[in-house]
Parts: structure tokens; C-alpha cells; sequence
């Protein structure tokens, strides 16, 4: 807490907090292609980390940590933005999948392999599992593209840290919420205990990699893997509704 203390508590603060920094710039560079660096996250989320502790007051109604984080990953967002890191072409190569995915499921009445996939995208199993490497900054919360399925606006343009219009806050507060449960219970059970590890027990990567006995890029493929099914499930969904 802020205090007459002044610079030194300044300086404790930021001490304290540095490793919440590396620890959001590991989780956010996760979920991002493998062109994002995390040193540039980190450097950004320093930012955020000290204008966290310059406005920071007791009068916030909140924890300096919660508040920090908002400001942190602001800064990281922001840093996003401006280095453009969605390629389009990314975007395109997901929706593929996602396709190819929804189509197999209604045909075989079971998530699709990823050799079924490759075979249906006519690319071998070592093309996909690159593509998918490629797509490691797909991910779940673009919910957007459910209501605007030709639209190309950036996700981080539209929505950035206001929780207030978070549209997977939104849909969580639903009936949807039941679904996402649904279709995460319904994923191939390596994918499904890989989403657990990192959504639930917040392991990187890296740790999930050992934890799994696989490497972190094989762990990259499967999350974005897993995300393109979850999303192929909801999307129609997002349109009709949950049953």
C-alpha cells in the first residue's frame, strides 16, 4: 500500500510485483503465434506495472495486486495492438480447421482425429500439425466472429481489458455457460485434461509439456487444436442458442 514512506514503497512494490509480470507475460505469450516474444510482453507489462503503482490509491476499493493486474495486461494488450499480431491469414487457416472439424463430427459422430482432418484438408499430418503450430494464437473468446462471420475487425480493438464488455463474460452469465462446459467435457481426453492443466491449474506450456511427457510445441498444437474444436461446437450455438 501507498504510504509517507514514499519512493521507497514505490520501489518495494515494484520489486514484490515483477515476477506477477513474468508470470502474465508466460500465460498471455501461450495463447499467442510464435512471432509475439515474451521479453517485449514483459517490457510492456513493466509499464503497465509502474503506472499501476503511480495511480494506485487505497481509495480504489481494491487490492494493489488485482488493480495491477488489469494495468499490466492493459499494457501488454496494448503492445499487441500496435504490432498487429493476428495475421489474417491465421484467421483463415483456423476457420479451415473448424470447418473440417464441424463437418467430420456430423459425419463420423465422434471428434475427428487429426489424421482425419489433415485427410479432409487434403494436406499430410505434418502440414496440419504445422498449421496448428501456426495457430497458436487462436483462441476461444473471438466471439465476435459469431455474430460477424466476414468481419475483420481485431478482436483487441473491440474488446480490451473493460470487463464491462467482455462478450465471455456475457455469454458465461448464460445459459451458454452450460454449453462451454458441454463442449469442453465432450474433447478428446488429452486435449481435455491438457485445457484443465492450463485453464484450471494455470500451467504454462512448458510445464503442461512435462506434466504430459510431450514438448511445449507438441502442447501448443493440441491446445490450438482444442480450441478449434470448442469453437467449431459453439459457433453454431452462438447462432441458434444452446438446446
Amino acid at each position: 500500500m501507498y504510504t509517507v514512506k514514499g519512493k521507497s514503497n514505490k520501489d518495494y512494490l515494484l520489486t514484490e510485483h515483477i515476477p506477477l509480470v513474468k508470470r502474465l507475460a508466460h500465460h498471455m505469450k501461450a495463447k499467442l503465434p510464435p512471432s509475439v516474444e515474451v521479453d517485449d510482453l514483459i517490457q510492456a507489462g513493466m509499464i503497465g506495472l509502474l503506472d499501476a503503482i503511480t495511480r494506485y490509491e487505497e481509495t480504489h476499493g481494491a487490492q494493489f495486486e488485482t488493480y495491477a493486474v488489469l494495468r499490466i495486461r492493459g499494457a501488454m494488450l496494448d503492445e499487441l495492438r500496435t504490432s498487429d499480431w493476428l495475421p489474417r491469414s491465421m484467421r483463415q487457416n483456423m476457420r479451415k480447421i473448424e470447418e473440417a472439424m464441424s463437418t467430420l463430427q456430423q459425419r463420423l459422430g465422434h471428434p475427428p482425429t487429426e489424421s482425419e482432418v489433415a485427410k479432409l484438408l487434403k494436406m499430410s499430418l505434418a502440414d496440419y500439425q504445422e498449421m496448428l503450430g501456426d495457430g497458436g494464437g487462436h483462441q476461444l473468446v473471438y466471439y465476435e466472429d459469431f455474430h460477424d462471420p466476414d468481419g475483420n475487425d481485431s478482436f483487441l480493438d473491440r474488446h480490451c481489458v473493460d470487463e464491462d464488455s467482455d462478450p465471455l463474460r456475457s455469454l458465461l452469465d448464460t445459459d451458454f455457460r452450460q454449453s462451454v462446459i458441454d463442449a469442453i467435457d465432450a474433447l478428446p481426453p488429452r486435449e481435455k485434461i491438457l485445457m484443465g492443466l492450463y485453464y484450471e491449474e494455470e500451467l504454462n506450456l512448458k510445464e503442461i509439456g512435462a506434466v504430459m511427457g510431450v514438448s511445449e510445441s507438441r502442447v501448443s498444437q493440441l491446445h490450438t487444436q482444442a480450441v478449434a474444436r470448442l469453437r467449431a461446437t459453439l459457433r453454431e450455438l452462438a447462432w441458434t442458442g444452446p438446446a
